[in-house]
Formats: structure tokens, sequence, C-alpha cells
């Protein structure tokens, strides 16, 4: 099987009052304008992955308030065995 990297921009950051709980979403990179020529990082991502939207809870009091709105991360997919 193949492995797939997206490239994901956080577009939500939900937190909840007196718990290290955050609800991250975060959806496809994507861009209003592009280089004429397209070389553009997320243009070559854009083109393979136009569209994906993935939400997650995370309950890790490390990682809380360490993801702001824009930030853009990989995600890798491979398989788990």
């Amino acid at each position: 099987m193949s492995v797939m990297r997206a490239k994901m921009r956080v577009s939500e950051v939900k937190t909840f009052d007196n718990t290290p709980q955050e609800t991250l979403t975060f959806n496809a990179v994507c861009a209003s304008t592009y280089p004429e020529d397209g070389t553009d990082e997320n243009n070559s991502f854009a083109l393979w992955t136009p569209s994906a939207y993935l939400t997650m809870s995370i309950m890790n009091p490390a990682l809380h308030g360490k993801f702001a709105i824009g930030d853009t991360f990989y995600v890798d997919f491979t398989p788990a065995n």
C-alpha cells in the first residue's frame, strides 16, 4: 500500500472550560491565487487533494494551546499493522 501525505491548515480550535480538551478542525490547503507558473507547494497539494476535512479532539495537556488557526501541518497516512 502507498503512503499518502496531505497538507492541512487549522481552520478552527475549540476549547472547553476547566479541561485540557481541545477540538481541532483541519482543512486541505488552498489559496485564492497562485503564481502564474504554478510553483507553489500549496498549489501542488491542492491539485491532488482538493478537498479534505479532519476533526480531532486532543486531551494531552502538553498540546493545549499549541495549535492556532492558520497553522499548517503535513499529515502522513501510513499503513498500521
